[in-house]
């Protein structure tokens, strides 16, 4: 005995499934000057909630800083893509030097433990980021443009950045990690004067 199946109809359309909203606004966006990325980012990495009984906002960033190395170039490679959004829209290289030293100055600041990720609450990285990319977009509107060349140029030194960064982020770690050995050997008496 064989149990009735129920008719299906082909032509009958099934609702999309749900999709992540801040996915949905970032594919949503085509446009260089609509900056959907680098907004969402900002707000997302620098201001994200606001500390009860004040006017401080704190996003992921100064969080992921608390974990030394790894969160602030996790919160760093966010940062990245503000970066990238900039060199799309043709932001000149000036400024985006400016851009990238600000992401720059966020991660070394964040490699001190503790007082890093403090620091990160007030600096910012981002939210300066996505003003200068707002400034320079409603300055120059009409050239907004999608330029190869430059934008392999920024990249090459995006790039060279965040390898940098990370060389310095590493060395500062074992110089860390070898003197608290280094101490401990002395402390305990393993270490000759």
């Amino acid at each position: 005995m064989s149990l009735p199946t129920p008719e299906l109809k082909v032509d009958a359309v099934m609702p999309p499934p749900e999709i992540n909203p801040i996915a949905a606004q970032l594919a949503a966006s085509k446009d260089p000057t609509d900056r959907a990325s680098a907004r969402i980012l900002a707000r997302y990495l620098d201001e994200l909630m606001r500390v009860p009984g004040t006017n401080v906002r704190v996003g992921l960033d100064p969080i992921l800083a608390l974990i030394p190395g790894v969160g602030d170039t996790v919160a760093s490679g966010a940062g990245v893509i503000i970066l990238l959004d900039a060199l799309r829209s043709g932001i000149p290289i000036p400024t985006f030097l400016r851009m990238a030293l600000n992401m720059g100055l966020n991660f070394l600041i964040g490699l001190i433990p503790g007082a890093g990720a403090f620091a990160s609450i007030f600096f910012k990285s981002n939210t300066r980021n996505l003003k200068l990319l707002t400034t320079w977009q409603a300055g120059h509107q009409d050239k907004v443009k999608r330029s190869t060349l430059h934008f392999y140029l920024g990249i090459f030194i995006l790039f060279a950045l965040i390898v940098l960064l990370i060389l310095i982020g590493w060395a500062f770690y074992a110089w860390v990690f070898y003197s608290l050995i280094q101490a401990m050997a002395h402390a305990l008496g393993l270490q000759h004067a």
